[in-house]
C-alpha cells in the first residue's frame, strides 16, 4: 500500500512539473463567444465558498477494480473533475483501468491532456504512435511507469494470463477520450459511409459490418 502511494506522489509531481511550466489549455472542445454575456469561463463556474466542504475533494471510487464487461476486455473507472468537484482550475486528474486477460484498452486519444501510468498488478504492451508514424512501444510490468504525450494516439493491452491495473494521472481535470474506431464508426450524425470507405480502402459492405459490431449494445 504505501508503495503505490509512494507511486501515486511522483506521479503527481511529475504532473505538476509539467502543468506550470505551459500555458493553460482549453479545457472543452468548443467554446462559443458570446460577449455580451460579460462572463469567461474555461471550465465550470465556482460555487459558493461558503458552501464548500471536505466531499468537494475526496473520492473513493478507484479503491477497487472496475465491472468490465465490454469486448475489448478493459474498463477504465475516472476521477476527474466530474468525480471531484475540487479539481475545477487545478489542472489534475487520475483513473484507474482494469484489464482482464488479452484486455485491450483500444487506439485513443485524450485531446487536453499528457498522460503517465503506474502499473499496479500485472504486465502490459503499451505504446503511442508520434505524427511522424513512428511507434514507440514496450512492455510494462508491476511497478513500472509509462508516458503518453497529449493528443497522441495510444493503446496497452494485456498479453498475460492474470488480471491487470494501472492508476492513470493526467494534467488536465478533464483530458476528454476519443477512442478511435468507435469516435468515427458510431458519430451521431453518422460520419458517411464514403469517406470512411475512402479512408480505410474497403467497400462500404465492410463499413457496415464494422458499424453493426461496435454499435452500442440495447439494454
Amino acid at each position: 500500500m504505501m508503495a503505490n502511494v509512494l507511486a501515486c506522489l511522483v506521479i503527481f509531481a511529475a504532473i505538476f512539473s509539467s502543468a506550470v511550466s505551459s500555458d493553460p489549455d482549453s479545457l472543452q472542445d468548443l467554446c462559443v463567444a458570446a460577449p455580451t454575456s460579460g462572463k469567461k469561463v474555461n471550465g465550470f463556474l465556482c460555487k459558493d465558498e461558503a458552501n464548500v466542504t471536505a466531499a468537494d475533494f475526496t473520492f473513493d471510487g478507484l479503491a477497487k477494480p472496475g465491472l468490465i464487461n465490454n469486448s475489448f476486455g478493459s474498463v477504465a473507472k475516472p476521477a476527474n473533475v466530474d468525480q471531484i468537484p475540487g479539481l475545477n482550475t487545478l489542472g489534475v486528474s487520475m483513473a484507474r483501468i482494469d484489464y482482464a486477460p488479452g484486455g485491450l484498452n483500444p487506439p485513443h486519444t485524450h485531446p487536453r491532456g499528457t498522460e503517465i501510468v503506474f502499473v499496479l498488478e500485472g504486465e502490459l504492451e503499451v505504446g503511442f504512435i508520434t505524427t511522424a508514424n513512428k511507434l514507440i512501444a514496450k512492455t510494462i510490468k508491476k511497478g513500472e511507469i509509462f508516458l503518453f504525450p497529449k493528443g497522441l494516439v495510444h493503446f496497452q493491452k494485456n498479453n498475460g494470463e492474470k488480471p491487470a491495473s494501472v492508476i492513470a494521472a493526467f494534467n488536465s481535470q478533464l483530458p476528454g477520450t476519443q477512442v478511435i474506431a468507435p469516435t468515427l464508426f458510431t458519430a451521431t450524425p453518422p460520419v458517411p459511409d464514403d469517406v470512411l470507405a475512402i479512408a480505410f480502402q474497403v467497400g462500404n459492405k465492410d463499413i457496415d459490418k464494422i458499424k453493426a459490431k461496435l454499435a452500442p449494445k440495447k439494454k
